[in-house]
């Protein structure tokens, strides 16, 4: 079996309860698993009691599962989107520590969303997002899209492409330094079925953003999500940040999961 159709098997979908009007794609932190992450993330209720199947009958849910790789620092095998040495310190990239994993969990979400938007009927309709280190990994994957598409929700994460771009001003070498980091992440085939310049990425960041970090995340501190939030900016997304005091590496609930919906449906309506 091919690791494209081990992937997609190990993928949790959740089906709408009514007509398919939107998808959204959530990719799992290092260590978990699709399952796992779906399960405690539909446990999550908005402010009225409600679980999100129930806000968002049209909607369905594709959470990916990441492959089963030798994580080098804990000496063992895990579920993780690709390998590395330190979430504190998530850019430390010696010889190239996370550039395979990386590569081939950027294709296989592009294929992803690629198949939920000939499903659904188009970009627009599709959201993507993470949590921790499947937040980075849908950032990146975002990229390579070449279009914006309905949202983009990240909780807990960090810029993946921080050492690329700067703090202030999006100058001429940031930009080549992006189109590398992001052609880096893509086969030389795919690049060549699919080139990409500096004009797609910035297209693909059209793409509205919604970021959620909590003050107290033991695992990814709060200040690498204030940084990819500013890295965005930079960028020129449109990026809704907020830092919530408590909610450990997960998700703020309520107040989060309200934030969440209130920005999927302004998204949705207008996409």
């Amino acid at each position: 079996m091919s690791a494209k159709a081990i992937f997609y098997t190990m993928s949790h979908v959740v089906e709408p309860t009514s007509a398919h009007t939107h998808t959204i794609i959530l990719l799992h932190g290092r260590g978990s698993n699709a399952a796992e992450f779906a399960s405690e993330f539909f446990e999550s209720q908005a402010s009225d009691d409600r679980f999100l199947t129930q806000i968002f009958p049209g909607y369905k849910w594709v959470f990916p599962c990441a492959a089963i790789r030798y994580a080098q620092s804990e000496e063992e095998e895990m579920h993780q989107w690709f390998d590395m040495v330190s979430v504190q310190n998530p850019c430390h990239d010696p010889d190239n520590i996370q550039i395979p994993g990386m590569r081939e969990s950027v294709l296989l979400i592009s294929d992803i969303i690629k198949s939920e938007a000939a499903e659904v009927g188009g970009l627009d309709r599709v959201f993507l997002g993470g949590i921790s280190q499947g937040c980075a990994t849908a950032i990146s994957a975002l990229l390579t899209v070449g279009e914006p598409i309905a949202g983009f929700i990240g909780f807990s994460g960090w810029c993946p492409f921080g050492e690329v771009v700067a703090d202030s001003f999006f100058e001429d070498s940031d930009r080549r330094a992006l189109l590398t980091w992001v052609q880096e992440k893509r086969l030389p085939s795919r690049a060549a079925e699919a080139p990409l310049d500096i004009s797609a990425i910035m297209s693909s960041l059209l793409t509205p953003v919604l970021l959620q970090h909590t003050e107290d995340d033991g695992v990814v501190p709060v200040a690498l999500g204030q940084d990819l939030h500013d890295k965005l900016t930079v960028l020129g997304a449109d990026v809704h940040w907020r830092a919530y005091k408590e909610g450990g590496h997960w998700i703020n609930e309520p107040e989060g999961i309200d934030g969440m919906v209130k920005f999927i449906n302004l998204s949705a309506k207008n996409s």
